[in-house]
């Protein structure tokens, strides 16, 4: 009976952590932490470094420097996050630690920081975040979400293929594409019986794309309604929660790889 609940809780982890069910998560946690940022943050991104580019150039055109400078500032924050995480996935390696599970430990800990400056600097987040407060904030928000956008990199062997979890214009552009050469397979295969590998390329694709857009898009709506009603950081609780189970799931397939061998 032990070793039937070993297997069955592996198996889950396995799951877990495969292509689909690990993309649609971990682009909800970025659709939930990105989304609640830019209402809590008047408009600051924390997932990726294109929307507070673009919003910088705005408040540059209308002579707001302190908000120019912050969405600026967040990029070497990203990149250097984005380096300390390379960095650590590499010594990972090279001491034979599951890196997943690694980084979605350290991408863990980092948004536990996230929640405790936000609570600690501003407990009435829609009443009382004042300009002083964004860029301390919203830096731990941003180093996180660098976090994240690194670790689907540098998990090797996890994933087929890389998919961001973090920005979804390439896998919107990526799924557009591919129902294109679908559905343009299927028109031009005169014999329905037999297979198409041009579609079953891009169906295969499309499997793997549409969880990460659909999950980045229902973690902004939970996000926007949590937020609002609840008024308080502890919605952020949530996405903290979803990477923990994650990585807990990637160390005990870690393990139970180890033990299989000989």
């Amino acid at each position: 009976m032990v070793a039937t609940r070993t297997e069955s809780s592996f198996s889950l982890s396995s799951l877990l952590i495969s292509d689909g069910p690990a993309g649609f998560l971990l682009s909800w946690v970025a659709g939930f932490v990105d989304t609640s940022a830019f209402i809590i943050l008047f408009g600051l991104f924390t997932a990726h470094v294109t929307g507070n580019i673009a919003l910088a150039g705005s408040s540059f055109v209308s002579s707001d420097e302190a908000t120019t400078i912050t969405r600026l500032l967040m990029i070497p924050v990203f990149m250097l996050s984005v380096a300390a995480t390379s960095l650590l996935a590499r010594y990972a390696r090279h001491q034979k630690w599951p890196v997943f599970a690694v980084l979605l430990t350290a991408e863990a800990v980092a948004l536990t920081v996230f929640l405790g400056v936000g609570i600690s600097l501003s407990p009435s987040l829609l009443l009382d975040v004042q300009e002083d407060l964004i860029f301390p904030i919203g830096m731990a928000g941003v180093v996180s979400m660098a976090i994240q956008n690194a670790l689907m990199k540098e998990a090797k062997g996890v994933f087929k293929s890389y998919i961001p979890t973090t920005v979804m214009t390439g896998n919107t552009t990526q799924l557009t594409i591919d129902m294109v050469q679908f559905c343009c397979a299927k028109l031009s295969n005169s014999n329905a019986k037999v297979p198409n590998p041009e579609a079953e390329e891009a169906l295969e694709r499309i499997s793997r794309v549409f969880p990460t857009i659909l999950g980045f898009g229902l973690g902004g709506f939970a996000a926007a309604y949590l937020v609002l009603v609840s008024e308080t950081w502890w919605s952020l609780v949530l996405p903290l929660i979803v990477v923990l189970i994650l990585a807990i799931c990637a160390y005990l397939e870690h393990d139970g790889s180890s033990a299989k061998k000989p």
